[in-house]
């Protein structure tokens, strides 16, 4: 356990729009943690209900609270980006403003990258993992190699993250990519730090009729377009074979996928394979 005089700052960033409904929980999630060298950055992007008034009401009885609200509607991971601007610590942790971290959840994460000083980032949330037990370090190629060929781990959201702020500014942070913007920094990350991963139940995300609903087919194509472009990047850290037997797989399973969308005359489909193979040199 680290010493309250040694625990680093930990920036805790909240994006909301509309989220009267649930905010005062998330909040209180972060309050009640029993790491306390923390500050909780609220981050609102245009709501039109309550939220921001029940963010101004914790920020006016806590000093760790600061609320901003953006002059324009910026969307999803540009205000991620926003709120990491205000940030001062060691480490950024994004919780929803309609997620909720358990009171130990804070000292868990923090304490762990502290167990690891040359990891860029981690991610909580896993699965049990049966060859090993959490924390462990992955290398860049170990990281790229566990989510293509073992358990995966690039599909994690930012609530399950904790990002040292040094690699999330040097990465220039999120890219403005609908849906899968964490996806991508995650491929990004993994190519130039090491991960901690580590165990579940530190954090809780919640479902409801509110959230963003995701057509499949757009969700399809900006996963692959993601896939495809780090597999082929001369940075990829897997071994060009293995890049090639991944891509080779995907240009078989693109081309079925092709030819059962023609003999279904389903257009939109066949055009999007098309664009997907085009993208595989």
């Amino acid at each position: 356990m680290i010493s309250t005089t040694e625990a680093p700052l930990v920036s805790v960033l909240m994006t909301a729009y509309n989220r009267e409904k649930y905010i005062a929980e998330a909040i209180e999630s972060v309050l009640a943690s029993t790491y306390k060298n923390f500050e909780l950055i609220i981050v609102d992007d245009g709501s039109q209900d309550q939220t921001v008034a029940i963010a101004r009401s914790y920020e006016q009885k806590d000093q760790r609270v600061k609320v901003y609200v953006n002059e324009q509607n910026l969307g999803d991971y540009p205000n991620r980006n926003k709120a990491a601007g205000y940030a001062k610590g060691k480490y950024i942790k994004y919780v929803d403003a309609d997620d909720y971290i358990y009171p130990h959840g804070l000292a868990v994460l923090a304490e762990t990258m502290e167990r690891f000083p040359e990891a860029g980032w981690g991610l909580c949330s896993l699965l049990q993992y049966t060859k090993r037990p959490y924390p462990f370090q992955l290398t860049p190629k170990e990281a790229y190699h566990y989510h293509y060929f073992g358990p995966g781990l690039f599909h994690k959201a930012p609530l399950s993250s904790i990002i040292k702020m040094s690699a999330f500014e040097n990465e220039n942070g999120f890219k403005n990519a609908r849906m899968v913007g964490d996806y991508e920094m995650w491929h990004r990350l993994a190519m130039q730090y090491p991960v901690v991963l580590m165990q579940d139940g530190v954090v809780w995300y919640r479902e409801h009729d509110e959230q963003e609903v995701v057509f499949r087919s757009q969700f399809v194509e900006a996963y692959e377009e993601v896939k495809y472009k780090y597999l082929q990047n001369s940075k990829c850290p897997l071994d060009k074979e293995l890049a090639h037997q991944i891509l080779q797989k995907e240009k078989k399973r693109l081309r079925m996928s092709l030819i059962k969308s023609i003999v279904k005359l389903n257009y939109k489909s066949m055009l999007m394979y098309l664009r997907l193979l085009d993208q595989i040199k």
